[in-house]
């Protein structure tokens, strides 16, 4: 059983899937890395304009329904896998704009996400993303600079942690580790990785001997069958089990199928029905259930449902980052479930041993506009 951390009464509660594992550890006399997930990455202003009729042509001016202002690129992630938890450390780069302010701020004040390796920089302005959602698609515009170090230099030696999260070249035209990504292995990180859509279309297969440093990737179904030449996810799944001890390839709405050479499990799980709003962050949610789970030792199969229910919730609601659910909403749609579906209470019974039974914090979701520095505070 998991269990929720000591606090005062006048804290908020916040949940600790991986209680068990670090009582065990402080049993065995074990100091646990004091991060369980390290990520680097860019961080974007997101404004997401919801509700839109069409996109507008040339010439024309929209009107949006909604709008939405939240950190993205890499705090989808970072987000995501505190909301579930887990003790998050992100190095990236901030302007000294007031954009890099209100991101700053979400992300260690509201989300507790770990910055101590990120840095702000003078003139360097906060790359920014404007997302238009159409009918469950979207569109986006996106103007930034490259970080004026590089991010080996930005991390220096990355913190002690259970697992780190990395793409793998930019958009998988270079296939290369970070190096600071076999320095984290080293002090025993699991490395999870996924690569990302290659814009020049090679698909080269010189990313198959990267994953020798690797313990986990996880592309989707149009990615893993391209780099490895297959016509099927379950080919390229096994193809890919050939190079990484954790294989999976999520398949949109037919859900996600995994090998994982360390327990000899091979599983596939259906994908679950949800009324879609926007899919940005799903893949980020996705991966950081399956990282949790991964640390935590569930069976493959868990980690797959759980992964997958956590990407559902957060394409319910609109606004990338602050769209990934917390334990509450997790726990929230296991009740609903549980009481109303039977093929659902029978297929993630699973959860009963893991959501809290006590009330968790609630999570902040996207606002139209950009908070002022009263205004983000620790949710109540």
């Amino acid at each position: 059983m998991t269990s929720t951390v000591q606090v005062t009464m006048h804290e908020p509660v916040w949940w600790d899937p991986l209680a068990q594992l670090r009582r065990s550890e402080l049993a065995e006399g074990i100091t646990g890395p004091p991060v369980d997930v390290f990520m680097s990455g860019t961080v974007f202003l997101d404004i997401v304009f919801t509700g839109l009729p069409a996109i507008p042509a040339a010439g024309t001016e929209v009107w949006a329904a909604g709008m939405a202002s939240c950190p993205g690129g890499i705090a989808n992630l970072a987000v995501a896998a505190a909301r579930l938890g887990l003790r998050t450390s992100l190095a990236a780069g901030f302007g000294d704009d007031v954009y890099g302010d209100f991101c700053w701020r979400t992300l260690a004040d509201q989300e507790r996400v770990d910055l101590a390796r990120s840095r702000r920089f003078a003139r360097w302005h906060s790359p920014v993303t404007v997302s238009m959602a159409v009918q469950r698609d979207r569109s986006m515009v996106t103007h930034g600079h490259r970080l004026p170090i590089p991010a080996d230099e930005l991390i220096g030696t990355p913190p002690r942690s259970r697992a780190v999260i990395t793409g793998i070249g930019e958009g998988a035209a270079d296939p290369v580790l970070p190096s600071w990504v076999a320095r984290a292995r080293r002090d025993g990180a699991l490395v999870f990785a996924d690569a990302g859509w290659d814009p020049t279309g090679v698909w080269d297969p010189a990313l198959l001997g990267t994953l020798a440093g690797c313990d986990a990737f996880m592309p989707n179904a149009v990615e893993a069958m391209r780099y490895t030449r297959t016509s099927s996810p379950r080919a390229a799944l096994h193809a890919l089990a050939e190079h990484v001890p954790l294989a999976v390839v999520t398949c949109g709405a037919d859900g996600a199928l995994a090998l994982d050479a360390a327990t000899g499990e091979e599983a596939c799980v259906p994908a679950l029905p949800v009324d879609a709003l926007d899919p940005t962050g799903a893949g980020d949610v996705f991966g950081a259930g399956l990282v949790l789970g991964t640390i935590a030792g569930w069976p493959l199969e868990h980690r797959l449902l759980f992964a997958g229910v956590s990407a559902a919730l957060a394409v319910h609601e609109f606004g990338g980052s602050l769209a990934a659910p917390g334990w509450g909403d997790i726990g929230d749609w296991w009740r609903r479930s549980r009481a109303t579906d039977p093929d659902l209470r029978e297929r993630y019974g699973f959860l009963d041993d893991l959501v809290p039974r006590t009330h968790v914090c609630g999570v902040r979701r996207a606002a139209a506009t950009i908070a002022r520095h009263s205004d983000v505070t620790r949710p109540a």
